[in-house]
Formats: structure tokens, C-alpha cells, sequence
């Protein structure tokens, strides 16, 4: 799976927005994407993506969610 699948897949299937903290410990717990180094994804990997996927991903009050 992808970074921003996993992403996509935790705030759909939450149902509310997530603080990208939150984000990076669930994909790292359930093995949701591996770096290719294989070490953990890190926070800036995560909000890196969402930054980039602003047609996807909206920021308000701290927490992640999804553009529907």
C-alpha cells in the first residue's frame, strides 16, 4: 500500500479527522507502508504527503481529513 493509501485508508475508516501524529503511529502499529529502508515512516514523510495531496487532504483544527 501506498503512503498516502494508508493515509486515505485510516481517515475513512475513522471517520473523523486525525492529527498527523496519530496517523504515522497507525501506519507504523499495523504495517500499513514500508520505507524502502525498511525503518518506520517518519511524521515528516506523512505530513509531507498530505501537503501534497491538497486536492485529497484538508487541515483544520489540528486534525486531518478527508475532501470529499
Amino acid at each position: 500500500m501506498s503512503l498516502v493509501e494508508a493515509i486515505v485508508y485510516l481517515i475513512a475508516s475513522g471517520g473523523h479527522g486525525l492529527r498527523v501524529e496519530q496517523i504515522t503511529d497507525m501506519i507504523n502499529a499495523r504495517g500499513l507502508h514500508k520505507r524502502k529502508d525498511g525503518k518506520p515512516v517518519t511524521i515528516q514523510q506523512v505530513y509531507a504527503v498530505i501537503m501534497h495531496h491538497r486536492e485529497t487532504f484538508v487541515k483544520e483544527d489540528g486534525r486531518i481529513r478527508l475532501i470529499m
